[in-house]
Formats: structure tokens, C-alpha cells, sequence
């Protein structure tokens, strides 16, 4: 990891550290996806699946799943972009940055 993208993501970190609105689940949530990030090598743009999401989240419900991914997505903290392939994976853009 570069100088540079750890700076990137300490500033992140930060960033929604000091967000009132979030709460534990969007937390687990942008942990999880920082994990993908991570296993993936990949700064921003993420391949997703729900239930991989859900299952680093220790997010259990679909109902709570849902409300605090739309959240993020309303808070500008991430892109979603579904795919509707069953051979290709989702995407998410992280874009809290």
C-alpha cells in the first residue's frame, strides 16, 4: 500500500468517523466493503454480492441489510451498480473519499 491511498483511506476513516448520522450497521457495512477492497486490490471500485456483504457485516436480516446499504448510497458514501447477469457481479464505488 502506497503512502498516498493509505492517506486516502485514513482520511476516509475520518471522514465517517465524524458522521453523526451513521450508527454500527452502516459502520459494518463500510467495513466490510473497505475488507473487499482490500482482498481485491482495488481502491474504489468493489465486485459485490449481497450475501458476501451481509456475511462480513454479521448483518443477518435482508430488511436491515437493505436499509442501511440505501442509506449509504443516500449519504454519498458509496455508487451502487447493479448487474443483472448472473455471471457478473455487482459493483460498488466507494465514493466517500
Amino acid at each position: 500500500m502506497t503512502t498516498d491511498s493509505a492517506l486516502k483511506w485514513l482520511n476516509f476513516f475520518n471522514l465517517i468517523a465524524n458522521d453523526p448520522r451513521l450508527n454500527v450497521w452502516h459502520l459494518a457495512l463500510l467495513s466490510a466493503l473497505v475488507q473487499l477492497a482490500y482482498l481485491q486490490n482495488e481502491p474504489r471500485i468493489i465486485r459485490v454480492s449481497r450475501s458476501r456483504l451481509m456475511a462480513l457485516s454479521h448483518i443477518r436480516t435482508l430488511p436491515t441489510y437493505h436499509k442501511y446499504f440505501k442509506e449509504l448510497q443516500d449519504f454519498g458514501y458509496v455508487k451502487y451498480i447493479p448487474s443483472y447477469h448472473p455471471g457478473y457481479r455487482s459493483t460498488v464505488e466507494i465514493t466517500g473519499f
